[in-house]
């Protein structure tokens, strides 16, 4: 198993507010993590950047995780404390108060990966199958679409684009949508912030994963590819394939 993590603050952007990781456990498994923060002065780099340390840390001293559904029963938990930390650091800091941030995780170990997401950062899986999205956007425009109000087509370029109906830390409580898959030796999971997937299309996104680069090459391939079409937000993607050597 292989993966690398990687953030680019973009062209535009004064600060980057998203942040991240690929992180291993005692076991070998990993813990890939995308997370864009939001709110406040500032605030959005602190509620990515506390989401992501919480949850390294729980991980990094967590027990073995040996089938999908305590990996589901770790996220689930875990993300909820994170939630409630957030949630108690943004009121007791005036300046970060209404702070929150999206959040896209995958435990992935040899046989299965499980998937949890709050917001619009997305998970997509390249498989045998094809390119898909794995998550499912917590944004104003995909409830738009999902009561038949816009088209799909409509919503890549709605101006309230931007707009969560969920995001970790900015209220007492959050669900986290969970998944798990089967996971085959050559499947490759991508994990990114809207800044890659807002710019770079589906159909980019699969050509590149297909081509012989190396996870490194391929993770710079996009994005300087996001960047080469505006780079207006940060960028961030977090790479695991089943097939590398670890690391």
């Amino acid at each position: 198993m292989g993966a690398v993590f990687m953030t680019d603050r973009g062209k535009i952007r004064q600060h980057n507010e998203d942040s991240g990781g690929v992180f291993v456990n005692p076991h070998g498994h990993r813990l890939a993590i995308v997370a864009d923060g939001m709110g406040g002065h500032r605030a959005g780099d602190v509620a990515s950047a506390m989401a992501i340390k919480k949850l390294q840390g729980y991980w990094e001293n967590g027990d073995e995780l040996t089938s999908p559904d305590a990996a589901s029963v770790w996220l689930t938990e875990h993300v909820s404390k994170v939630n409630d930390e957030l949630f108690v650091y943004s009121n007791e800091h005036e300046e970060c108060k209404g702070m929150g941030t999206t959040l896209v995780a995958a435990i992935c170990t040899s046989t299965f990966c499980t998937i949890g997401h709050i917001g619009d950062s997305r998970c997509y899986l390249l498989n045998e199958y094809g390119f898909n999205q794995i998550t499912e956007d917590h944004s104003l425009v995909n409830e738009l679409v999902k009561n038949g109000q816009i088209s799909r087509e409509d919503a890549e370029h709605h101006p309230r684009k931007n707009i969560l109906v969920r995001a970790l830390g900015t209220e007492k409580q959050v669900t986290l949508d969970v998944k798990s898959m089967e996971i085959e030796q050559e499947d490759v999971l991508l994990l990114c912030s809207d800044g890659l997937s807002n710019k770079v299309s589906e159909e980019q996104l699969k050509q590149i994963l297909l081509t012989d680069l190396t996870l490194e090459q391929k993770g710079s391939h996009l994005i300087d590819l996001a960047n080469e079409l505006g780079g207006e937000d940060n960028i961030t993607l977090a790479l695991v394939d089943f097939i590398s050597e670890s690391r």
